[in-house]
């Protein structure tokens, strides 16, 4: 796969001014780029020495190749949560598969495929603390997300809205604050959270408290309008669950003990 390239907002908008408009899959290179999570273990990782592992990764390795597209022929390209939209508006990647909930808010700016996962918003704390074991007990605590996150936007609106928040750039960073004693937990689908409490190194260290606070139904993201690259990547989705190969993906990312959802059915596109 070739060495990607980090997504930024000012990347993006300097590349949006510069550049004639045209589509980031060039047919002449015969590359395809794609958008996932760099810091996210089990959902999308760049490992020591460039490689990717992932759920995500694994997703959109498939619906490449269903595409046309073999491995070495994808670039993925890093998106933060707050400008995966940017990133599909401004051709900087053909379609995005990075923990990307579907809601309507993003729909006006973006079309989905899928949805071909379904998480729930959990809760991750320090393996000793028991003073949190409900989403109400954040009222008295400090947590932390991703900037974009519809995670703590649920938190603060519906069940603990006097909860102090720290947004920081990626789940990576709450992680560290979580374990320096900055923050008191953290916040978003319980596959990341699973990721990162079993990543080498986190063993013992962090417990995920077992809520199930909404369904987050991840899609993949594509330009507005992309109607037949949606319909084309929904039809990928249904013969990657067909065959096999989702359940297949599913329990050599996130291990034998974690409780997945069945393959959701696709609703979009029709």
């Amino acid at each position: 796969m070739k060495v990607p390239q980090a997504g930024a907002v000012a990347a993006v908008i300097a590349l949006a001014l510069t550049a004639s408009g045209c589509g980031v899959g060039d047919e002449d290179q015969g590359t395809l780029s794609i958008g996932i999570k760099f810091d996210q273990p089990g959902i999308g990782m760049r490992e020591t020495g460039g490689t990717f592992t992932g759920f995500d990764v694994d997703v959109a390795t498939y619906v490449a190749k269903e595409l046309g597209y073999e491995p070495d022929q994808i670039e993925f390209k890093q998106v933060l949560s707050n400008d995966r939209e940017l990133l599909l508006q401004y051709n900087e990647v053909e379609f995005v598969v990075a923990s990307y909930s579907i809601n309507e808010k993003r729909k006006e700016k973006v079309d989905f495929a899928g949805p071909y996962f379904v998480a729930h918003q959990d809760l991750l704390t320090r393996a000793g603390d028991t003073s949190i074991s409900k989403a109400e007990d954040l009222n008295s605590k400090t947590m932390c997300s991703v900037t974009g996150s519809t995670s703590a936007e649920n938190l603060k609106k519906n069940l603990a809205p006097k909860a102090a928040l720290l947004e920081l750039g990626g789940y990576s960073d709450c992680v560290v604050a979580l374990q320096e004693g900055r923050v008191d937990a953290m916040t978003t689908d319980n596959a990341i959270l699973a990721g990162y409490a079993a990543r080498k190194g986190n063993e013992g260290k962090f417990k995920l408290t077992g809520q199930s606070l909404s369904n987050e139904n991840y899609g993949i993201g594509v330009k507005k309008g992309e109607k037949e690259l949606q319909r084309k990547i929904n039809d990928a989705l249904k013969k990657m669950v067909q065959d096999g190969s989702w359940e297949e993906a599913v329990k050599k990312n996130f291990g034998s003990n974690y409780k997945y959802e069945p393959a959701p059915a696709i609703t979009t596109g029709s």
